[in-house]
């Protein structure tokens, strides 16, 4: 009896710590409720290094409150939570944005959306670059940095910032004018990197409807016009140099593979087809441009032109809303000697970049005649024909295919950028409720400049660096709630 009273008051006792009102802990940081924890990975010195995604860029400039949702600050308040130290950032001095330089203005101020349409700031920047920050920073993002210009000493030498030799940003932050920016970060001795750099290696080629050269087989950088692409070696063996000196003393880190260029709104927003032309104006057009036809007839029955070349060159309008734009195009046969340009009308394998939107239409001098992307031609710098598509593409393969390399050899987390940006490009992605887009203005994942994130998406791009982290690593780390990030800022900027 006794012994059964025994065992009925265990039982009693366990039922009663079952239903006691302690609930389990569950941490809300987490991916799985469980403690969060670094892994592997020691957070407590971090430091980031990149171009103007890693600094926060967005609305075409750098400004405050930019900085402070730009992804490598978001990450640093998560590492925060498991040991992770203080992270500085070389802050600008306003939310206007822009430059000065001795009191001139070298930098426009940032855009914001005034209900028609993106338009700057009004004011004047605060932020003068020959007052030098003291630092070490551990957000290193210099915009408009390439893969070399890491590697570049006097890159932060404010007298080579007119001649385009050295960077106004860096110049705010390097610790001394003939510093590096790969030699500023060491210097703090990192125990987590992060790097994303190699987008504007083609960026500019690409944003200046390929203006620059393809810079492919010349290895000295030095000579490389601000508008070219980097020769893919060159960024091979950039790049494995500063992983090797980041990882030298045991460092940890992510890396970021680059996106397509091709699929952000700064190239997709400009359809190829956008005037409309009743059956009047389309007959005139075609009466004046019957001349250049025939003469493309001319040179292929003298066997200068192929029927397909012929096909493809062939101007022709029509009484409809969706006539495709008139442009130039340096990659077919040239014939000027024979008094034939180099014309043809866009297609859907061409991309029109956003700031065309404005010059569209427009008239040359006021001449009605004259209409730009119709009668007249647009320029090279509006269009980003399919030719130089695909040089930009093969040299972003090229890069990718470094960055995963040396990413896979010294085992570090890698973040697929160029396939999440696809993603979004296409249908988008969806967290916590909401569908992020590349659509212009409305998607919620890019900025007023067509190329840069949102806060929201740099809150995207955070957790997806999060994810690389956690698989690498063996941290659980849940991530931030994208909607608590705004998409657009306000034109006041004592209203953010």
């Amino acid at each position: 009896m006794i012994k059964n009273f025994k065992w009925l008051l265990l039982v009693s006792l366990t039922f009663v710590a079952c239903n006691s009102d302690e609930e389990p802990f569950v941490d809300p940081n987490s991916t799985d409720g469980t403690p969060l924890t670094a892994g592997t990975a020691d957070f407590s010195k971090y430091v980031s290094l990149g171009n103007s995604l890693t600094a926060g860029y967005s609305d075409n400039a750098l400004f405050y409150a930019g900085q402070d949702s730009s992804y490598p600050n978001i990450l640093a308040s998560q590492f925060a939570l498991v040991g992770g130290g203080e992270f500085t950032i070389p802050y600008m001095s306003d939310n206007t944005g822009g430059l000065l330089l001795g009191g001139t203005q070298i930098a426009g101020t940032r855009l914001y959306f005034n209900g028609t349409g993106p338009v700057p700031v009004p004011g004047t920047p605060t932020t003068d670059i020959t007052n030098v920050l003291s630092g070490p920073f551990n957000n290193m993002g210099v915009p408009g940095a390439k893969s070399f210009h890491l590697l570049a000493p006097g890159y932060g030498n404010v007298a080579g910032v007119l001649s385009g030799q050295a960077n106004p940003y860096f110049v705010r932050f390097a610790s001394s004018p003939s510093t590096t920016v790969l030699a500023d970060a060491l210097a703090q001795n990192p125990t987590f990197f992060s790097l994303w750099i190699g987008n504007n290696d083609v960026l500019a080629y690409a944003t200046s409807g390929g203006s620059g050269t393809n810079q492919t087989g010349n290895l000295n950088p030095a000579t490389y016009g601000p508008n070219d692409i980097t020769d893919p070696n060159v960024f091979a063996n950039v790049y494995n140099t500063l992983v090797d000196q980041l990882t030298a003393n045991g460092a940890k880190g992510v890396v970021a593979n680059l996106p397509y260029v091709t699929t952000i709104p700064y190239f997709t927003t400009v359809p190829y087809n956008p005037v409309p032309l009743d059956a009047a104006t389309a007959g005139q057009l075609n009466a004046g441009f019957a001349a250049y036809n025939n003469g493309l007839l001319f040179a292929q029955s003298n066997g200068l032109l192929t029927a397909a070349e012929v096909a493809r060159r062939t101007i022709t309008f029509s009484a409809s809303s969706t006539n495709a734009l008139l442009i130039t195009d340096s990659y077919l046969t040239n014939l000027t000697s024979f008094g034939i340009p180099s014309l043809r009308q866009a297609t859907s394998e061409d991309l029109i970049v956003l700031p065309a939107r404005s010059f569209i239409g427009t008239t040359v001098g006021g001449n009605p005649a004259q209409v730009n992307g119709v009668s007249v031609p647009l320029a090279d710098n509006w269009v980003l024909t399919k030719d130089e598509i695909q040089e930009v593409r093969v040299a972003t393969d090229a890069y990718n295919a470094t960055i995963e390399s040396i990413a896979n050899a010294k085992g570090l987390a890698f973040v697929n950028a160029n396939a999440l940006q696809t993603q979004i490009a296409n249908g988008g992605i969806t967290a916590n409720n909401f569908t992020i887009t590349s659509a212009y203005v409305t998607g919620g994942g890019f900025s007023l400049d067509g190329v840069h994130p949102s806060p929201r998406g740099y809150a995207l791009i955070a957790n997806k660096f999060l994810e690389a982290i956690n698989a690498t690593y063996g941290s659980n780390f849940k991530g931030v709630n994208v909607g608590l990030y705004r998409i657009l800022y306000p034109m006041d900027p004592l209203n953010f």
